[in-house]
């Protein structure tokens, strides 16, 4: 497949990445040379340099024969009226575009823009997915990764194991022995910065970061095997009355807990809009980086604070200031993956990565329609992805043990008929069959050649 992806910064890199390792022409434009040049020099993915939107840009990345465009560059502008070039001029089939500002956001989702006179196929907006990745976290406050997969029955926990953890210094085949009714697996482990598919004598220690799938209604009794707290959060504090924390806010008055919130925004306009749009959170205009008006949102209290601005450090400190008056739970927006190893020294309990969910949700509409659900798990180091058996897969009517997987690839669950199942050795696979894979990066490839799908619209 031909593939244009418009832009080169960090969320177009992970796209052109994980297209190019899977044997698709791909060329990346952007308008800085700088950014072009080292894409190019890494990845095996042709470049251009120049304005996105303008059609003999677009004619030298090969547009012509196209089969997928990406507008990922920073500006909403340039994505839409890219897309509108697309097709107007060159008649791309399938085209992806990255929106932000709210406004258009909002149109788009009252249909404003019809097909004929916006051609956008799919509209990716990072804000929700980061709100909605914020309100998963909130959700299993005891896990620093999170998602749902196969309609909700099956979740993805990160979880972070201490020396509180009962079952440290274990062999992962002894637990499924002592918790044989338990429908979980640990897919992944982290140690020393190095993630890896655990084999069945593999042990967890303290400081292991591990991914577990489980059935979602055993996700607190496997929390409480894994040494954490399934206490309900009740109390929530969200710095940033931005898009993401209004939307984060929005949602949680709507829930059925009945959280009681407190927003804090440092602009006094964001402040009053967000006052506006909320019912039942209580809305402080100042400094979330000031200890006097934490005191005052009574943040000793708090069971959990949501740090969402637009800026990494105040972010990062402000849950680092929380963690030090006595918050439980301190999750942090960080758009810079080089800040992430800071979290750990300052106590952060979790973090949500922008740029992972924003090309989670771009692979998930990219790949196959077989293909039901994609994640990136880290920085791309990892992908669970949920897929469709064909009658014309090649591990249809075999078991799983009989399967040659990839050494970095490991099956989680498997839906038969919309009942899940977690997998066994001799667990038969079948057409229809809806299967979950948690692979290496570099075996992505390989396991989708199992399945036979392809990023092929046709």
């Amino acid at each position: 497949m031909k593939v244009i992806v418009c832009g080169a910064g960090q969320v177009g890199w992970q796209i052109a990445r994980h297209l190019s390792s899977e044997k698709n022409f791909v060329t990346v434009v952007d308008q800085d040379p700088a950014l072009v040049r080292r894409i190019t020099d890494v990845l095996d993915v042709g470049g251009v340099i120049g304005f996105a939107s303008h059609p003999d840009i677009l004619e030298r990345a090969g547009a012509e024969d196209a089969d997928l465009i990406i507008a990922a560059t920073h500006s909403d502008e340039v994505n839409m009226v890219t897309c509108q070039v697309a097709h107007s001029v060159y008649s791309i089939p399938r085209k992806i575009a990255r929106l932000r500002a709210q406004s258009y956001l909002d149109a788009i989702y009252r249909d404003l823009y019809r097909q004929d006179h916006l051609p956008i196929d799919v509209v990716i907006s990072p804000e929700r997915e980061v709100a909605e990745a914020a309100l998963r976290r909130l959700k299993a406050p005891s896990a620093f990764d999170t998602e749902m997969f196969q309609d909700g029955k099956l979740q993805l926990l990160g979880i972070a194991l201490d020396e509180n953890c009962p079952v440290v210094n274990t062999p992962l085949r002894q637990l499924s022995e002592l918790f044989s009714t338990l429908q979980a697996i640990v897919a992944g482990i982290r140690r020393d910065g190095k993630l890896f598919v655990p084999a069945p004598e593999d042990q967890v220690f303290p400081g292991d970061q591990i991914y577990v799938f489980v059935a979602t209604e055993e996700t607190n009794r496997t929390l409480e095997i894994f040494g954490k707290s399934t206490v309900r959060r009740e109390r929530v504090i969200i710095v940033g009355g931005g898009n993401v924390g209004l939307r984060v806010a929005q949602e949680l008055e709507k829930g059925p807990e009945r959280i009681r919130c407190k927003l804090i925004e440092r602009n006094r306009k964001q402040a009053e809009r967000a006052a506006d749009a909320l019912e039942r959170t209580i809305v402080l205009h100042g400094d979330g980086l000031d200890q006097e008006l934490l005191e005052e949102a009574n943040v000793s209290k708090t069971d959990a604070l949501l740090a969402v601005t637009d800026d990494d450090k105040v972010n990062m400190l402000s849950s680092a200031r929380a963690k030090s008056l006595g918050v439980p739970l301190t999750i942090a927006l960080v758009n810079e993956p080089s800040l992430v190893s800071l979290l750990g020294p300052l106590g952060i309990d979790a973090y949500i990565g922008p740029r992972a969910t924003t090309v989670s949700s771009i692979l998930r509409h990219i790949r196959h329609g077989r293909i039901t659900a994609v994640y990136s798990i880290g920085d791309a180091e990892a992908e669970v992805f949920e897929a469709q058996v064909l009658d014309t897969s090649s591990i249809a009517g075999q078991k799983i043990r009989d399967i040659d997987w990839p050494e970095g690839a490991l099956v989680t669950s498997i839906a038969k008929k919309g009942k899940l199942q977690m997998p066994r050795g001799d667990t038969l696979i079948e057409k229809n069959d809806v299967v979950t894979v948690f692979a290496m990066a570099e075996d992505v490839a390989q396991v989708e050649q199992l399945f036979q799908v392809g990023l092929n619209f046709f």
